[in-house]
């Protein structure tokens, strides 16, 4: 077992068969980044008021739902990607 590795698990699934990846802009900063290295958040609006959802029809009220991507500096800025420990800060403990 190595001594260190990264503290997160980075997929690679290629989309397609072949050729690059797609890029995707980052909604945070606006890097270019392959499109398997982001990390995706879903934003939604709710009415929280059920007085008020009682008075309007729901068919008639859009919520709307967005796919947000970020890249792995701002997702780990914001949160959105925890990074676990490392092997090496795992075995300082057990001694």
């Amino acid at each position: 077992m190595p001594i260190s590795t990264a503290p997160y698990k980075r997929e690679y699934r290629h989309t397609k068969s072949r050729g690059g990846e797609q890029m995707v802009t980052c909604d945070s900063c606006g890097r270019q980044v392959p499109r398997y290295k982001t990390f995706t958040k879903v934003r939604g609006f709710s009415l929280g008021d059920p007085y008020l959802m009682r008075q309007i029809d729901r068919r008639m009220v859009h919520l709307m739902r967005r796919e947000e991507r970020f890249c792995p500096s701002c997702a780990r800025s914001r949160g959105i990607s925890q990074p676990g420990k490392s092997v090496r800060k795992k075995y300082e403990g057990r001694a």
